[in-house]
């Protein structure tokens, strides 16, 4: 296993796989899920995506990370489902920054001999600077985990999924009856049905922001001939929004939208 926690650029970070490892999440969800929320952790500075190898039984072979700050990754292991495994691993990960900062706090700084007073006293007043800046952004971060805990309690509905669900399926996930998730999605113009027929179509907006997608197959008629049909799929994405709005077959309404008027809105 890879160090958790590592310098680079003089910063201390860890990346997506380490996060994956750690958490027994396939990669390629983690650096998803990365990608889905890039804009949120970017807030705590610029995310870096590194082609980087790794061995396997037939070589050297190279595989694409994302290279996350303290904050960074603290950001992203709250949209991820809170299970035993994810918050063993939130504490550890926690340890280790902190370990790495007071080795890196440890070490004696190297100051020319020939340093002035007043060049030292900017030193230290950088330093100082650097700290603030430190405290402002540890600041930022709680907030940023305040205000997105709605959003993860939604989240803890669902598991990360990698692969698409047909309707009955993401019913099953958000715990609603089928026929009630189509009839809100109807209503609330996520689907409709096709003029003519009972197939359900997608609308163009839900399938651009990356909610749903269209599953073709062919299907075979009872004389032997066969026909193409679409078939929505809900996307990982989509049903992390769709556990944010439809409440559950108990009555209860989501977590995320407490407080707000009932009836459900796209």
């Amino acid at each position: 296993m890879n160090a958790l926690v590592t310098i680079t650029d003089g910063q201390a970070v860890t990346t997506t796989f380490a996060i994956a490892e750690g958490t027994d999440v396939e990669h390629k969800a983690v650096i998803q899920l990365a990608r889905t929320y890039l804009p949120d952790l970017e807030e705590f500075g610029r995310v870096t995506f590194e082609m980087r190898p790794f061995e396997t039984a037939g070589g050297i072979q190279r595989r694409e990370v994302a290279i996350l700050n303290e904050q960074q990754s603290t950001l992203l292991l709250t949209y991820m489902r809170n299970s035993d495994i994810v918050r063993a691993f939130k504490k550890r990960l926690v340890k280790e920054f902190w370990q790495m900062a007071e080795r890196l706090r440890g070490q004696p700084a190297q100051y020319p001999a020939s340093l002035s007073r007043l060049q030292l006293i900017e030193l230290a007043m950088q330093a100082e600077q650097e700290r603030l800046d430190l405290e402002v952004k540890a600041t930022a971060l709680e907030e940023k985990v305040a205000e997105q805990a709605p959003k993860v309690e939604a989240l803890d509905r669902i598991t990360i999924a990698d692969g698409r669900l047909n309707l009955t399926n993401a019913a099953k996930n958000l715990d609603v009856q089928p026929r009630r998730l189509t009839e809100w999605m109807i209503e609330n113009k996520w689907i409709y049905r096709r003029v003519g027929g009972s197939g359900l179509v997608a609308y163009q907006d839900k399938i651009q922001a990356g909610y749903l997608t269209h599953k073709i197959y062919v299907a075979t008629r009872d004389d032997g001939s066969e026909k193409t049909c679409e078939q929505v799929m809900v996307l990982p994405k989509g049903l992390a929004k769709l556990s944010m709005m439809v409440p559950p077959m108990n009555g209860k309404r989501p977590p995320s939208i407490g407080g707000q008027d009932s009836r459900p809105h796209a």
